[in-house]
């Protein structure tokens, strides 16, 4: 069995890792921490989990972490990057879901998340955890940075056309929507039902904390790459829809065939029929990414739509199938669930 730690487990991606452990066959979860909440029982904060966790939340510290083969930091930014060494020299693996290794420039990193950066060394160590693109080094990871919600939508969507050199990569539009809870647990007015409900706005637009992060992930396709990123929040609590646009400059009437082969041996990533319209409530408690193609003859571009759950996919479920990886047990282990309809 493998023994699990979380850290920060009070937020929605941490809930959701709780859910889907809870159905893990290889795993025994040690311990939840909560410097908020310590002696809480888990399922009184969250009482889905009744009868399933019987853990109390705890007060981070190393030496109850020393139980853990794999830790989880389901964490704010600029909190993973204060503990890994730690942690990484008991021996200990770790997945953090936020974002303290996912950008390799530490310039970059620091100026989009404002703070300085207190662990250089551990960005070094860091692997990227996005499993269609770094399997074998996620395999052999002590340390993964596991990617943000939108970056995997759009990291996926445009992996086999840019591998392939069939869209001109400086033309790249992401328009992505994003259900509230992309936004996190605690209470803000931007995200109370009255302020979301029956409106869709966007928002970032002159820069979101994700840019740099797909940049980084499309100009190791093509160095040429970038794009132009502009989120919204949708009046739903999860999902991602991403629609993708580029310019084609290859030959692009066997793209279908050319998807379907790229991600066949992907466990998560369906490939739906050409001109299909995927809708983010088929992938809604799933670990799956639905992609479908249009080419648009007229304007010579081509559509990419691209459907994951932001909590699933996009953070706890994508940061379990790395510790499946990292554990050397099949990666789809725990994430057999399907889609949640209506």
């Amino acid at each position: 069995m493998i023994n699990v730690g979380i850290v920060g487990g009070t937020g929605y991606t941490g809930v959701e890792l709780l859910r889907l452990l809870a159905n893990h066959s290889q795993v025994t979860l040690k311990i939840i921490t909560s410097r908020s909440n310590v002696g809480t029982a888990v399922s009184d904060m969250f009482p889905n989990l009744r009868g399933r966790i019987d853990l109390k939340f705890s007060e981070p510290s190393i030496e109850s972490y020393r139980q853990c083969d794999v830790v989880f930091f389901a964490t704010p930014n600029a909190t993973a990057m204060h503990q890994v060494e730690e942690l990484l020299a008991a021996g200990i693996r770790v997945i953090d879901l936020a974002a303290d290794f996912r950008l390799k420039d530490l310039s970059v990193w620091e100026k989009w998340y404002g703070t300085a950066h207190v662990s250089p060394q551990s960005v070094e160590k860091a692997v990227y955890g996005l499993p269609e693109m770094n399997r074998e080094a996620i395999k052999q990871a002590q340390l993964v940075a596991n990617p943000g919600c939108y970056v995997t939508a759009v990291t996926l969507g445009l992996l086999p056309l840019l591998r392939h050199g069939l869209i001109n990569p400086a033309t790249i539009i992401a328009d992505c929507k994003s259900g509230v809870s992309g936004a996190g647990r605690s209470a803000s007015l931007g995200t109370a039902m009255c302020e979301v409900s029956e409106s869709v706005k966007a928002y970032a637009v002159k820069g979101h904390r994700h840019y740099p992060e797909i940049r980084q992930n499309l100009r190791q396709l093509d160095a040429r790459a970038d794009l132009v990123f502009v989120p919204h929040l949708m009046p739903m609590i999860r999902g991602i829809h991403a629609t993708l646009y580029a310019d084609v400059v290859g030959d692009i009437s066997k793209v279908q065939a050319l998807y379907e082969e790229y991600y066949a041996a992907e466990p998560f990533v369906d490939v739906m029929p050409a001109g299909s319209h995927p809708e983010t409530r088929s992938v809604k408690g799933a670990n799956d990414c639905r992609i479908a193609l249009h080419y648009l003859p007229d304007s010579n571009k081509l559509v990419v739509l691209s459907v994951i759950d932001n909590l699933v996919k996009g953070a706890a479920g994508q940061a379990i199938q790395n510790m499946n990886l990292m554990m050397s047990i099949d990666e789809a282990t725990g994430l057999h669930g399907l889609g949640f309809i209506p």
